[in-house]
């Protein structure tokens, strides 16, 4: 899948439509990070350095991502990605190694970050993008090494060398919060005994899209969708293609158990925590603005 083709399917506006508020703190961080934290997929830039070095869009998200991890087999990867159809992303690592060494796939996905957010921050002083850098990095640090375990996607990030330039910087601490909060979920899918497919068709569900709407976008079936949703109605969470009051519930108590796998990073932010929400939210506005994040609400909401 080509930049364009991304673009076409994935960056359509919602007319009309709203998503769930984040109603807690560590949801709103997570809400106003998501824009700044995936530059190095959506932004122009990042797609010229991708196609570079011979990858396209979906390569270049899955390498991206997986390469913090070292030099994994496709089955780990399968296994930190969790929502994608396993065959898929298998495939998509192999595909991403075999245009590119780890080495070249860290330094693709750091300037792509990096420049991304510059133009989409230009006229931001460099000063302040690295005051709230700082906070968001000691709020991790301050989280402590008991936060590596079961994150493995974020411990891979906390191993690499911290970025020089102010820009990668701040793209390297928002992607560190991106994954300390997605390993996190899906420890709590795990616990939960929802499967990443499940995963998937709950978080649809309770955001507003139409059933395999979201789902279908990572590679499964129908013939697997259909299976997973017979699941989730033998436990009583969905009817019709909606979920129940039991499911919705099941859902959220997904959602309250992240946010508590949180709660030390969002002690250290606490004194700090409004008025960086508000200077972060306005710079995701500009990165949804420039057209390098999706402005469809639902999407967002999904990560």
């Amino acid at each position: 899948m080509d930049f364009t083709e991304a673009r076409e399917i994935f960056l359509r506006p919602r007319e009309g439509a709203a998503a769930p508020r984040p109603e807690t703190s560590a949801r709103r961080l997570r809400h106003v990070l998501e824009p700044l934290a995936m530059v190095n997929v959506w932004s122009a830039p990042a797609h010229e350095h991708l196609a570079k070095a011979g990858l396209d869009f979906l390569t270049g998200y899955v390498g991206g991502r997986a390469c913090v991890l070292g030099d994994p087999s496709p089955g780990v990867v399968v296994a930190t990605f969790a929502v994608f159809e396993p065959g898929l992303a298998g495939e998509l690592w192999r595909q991403a190694r075999a245009a590119c060494t780890v080495e070249e796939l860290l330094a693709v996905r750091e300037l792509g970050g990096g420049e991304g957010l510059r133009a989409a921050l230009e006229g931001v002083e460099v000063a302040e993008i690295g005051r709230v850098t700082r906070l968001l990095r000691e709020a991790l640090d301050a989280a402590g090494p008991g936060d590596l375990a079961g994150r493995p996607l974020y411990a891979g990030l906390r191993d690499l060398p911290w970025p020089t330039d102010p820009h990668a910087a701040l793209w390297h601490v928002a992607t560190l919060h991106r994954e300390h909060r997605g390993d996190a979920h899906l420890g709590a899918c795990t616990a939960a005994g929802v499967d990443g497919l499940e995963a998937n068709v709950l978080t649809e569900l309770r955001i507003g899209f139409d059933l395999y709407e979201y789902t279908g976008t990572r590679g499964w079936s129908a013939e697997a969708m259909d299976a997973a949703v017979a699941r989730l109605t033998a436990r009583g969470w969905i009817v019709d293609g909606a979920l129940t009051p039991a499911g919705r519930a099941a859902r959220e108590a997904i959602e309250v158990a992240t946010d508590l796998a949180q709660q030390r990073v969002l002690d250290a932010l606490e004194d700090d925590l409004d008025e960086l929400l508000g200077t972060l939210g306005r710079w995701a506005d500009h990165v949804v603005a420039a057209g390098w994040f999706p402005p469809d609400p639902y999407k967002r909401a999904a990560g």
